[in-house]
């Protein structure tokens, strides 16, 4: 039987006023369900940081290796290009995750009316990833799979 995990981490201080309208405002602006899918992304955003703080401490030959594949990935999703270094990796935003969503590059695409409208074609499984029906908002789209996006 497998064992579910929480796959996000909410804020340290969850009632700040600051927190609270910038929340509310990614939320209105990127179409997000609640909360805890801004959180998700913050914490694949957090995760990514993490890898790139920890490729600081290794040696250099473990360096090299390690920022390789962590450009690679990010390469791969659009969210740096080829020529970055560890200090783009370390200045990416929550935005830069949010505008990499399935459901935000439908909307900007213009294949959908509005960010709620891509949400609705997506639960709805109107939508294709190249030959894959897509039926979550919060896919991250890779760079090669955008021009294969497709309302069916």
């Amino acid at each position: 039987m497998r064992r579910f995990r929480k796959t996000w981490e909410g804020p340290r201080h969850p009632w700040r006023k600051e927190a609270l309208i910038a929340e509310i405002d990614l939320i209105g602006r990127y179409g997000l369900k609640n909360k805890r899918e801004l959180w998700k992304m913050r914490t694949v955003l957090r995760n990514i940081r993490k890898r790139a703080r920890a490729l600081l401490a290794l040696s250099q030959a473990e360096r090299e290796q390690e920022e390789s594949k962590l450009k690679k990935l990010l390469v791969r999703y659009g969210l740096i290009d080829e020529n970055a270094d560890v200090s783009a990796i370390l200045s990416l935003t929550i935005e830069d995750i949010l505008k990499r969503r399935l459901q935000t590059i439908l909307y900007e695409k213009k294949l959908a009316s509005s960010i709620y409208h891509a949400r609705q074609l997506i639960t709805h499984k109107k939508v294709m990833v190249g030959n894959l029906i897509v039926s979550s908002p919060s896919y991250l789209v890779k760079k090669e799979e955008e021009e294969n996006i497709k309302i069916i």
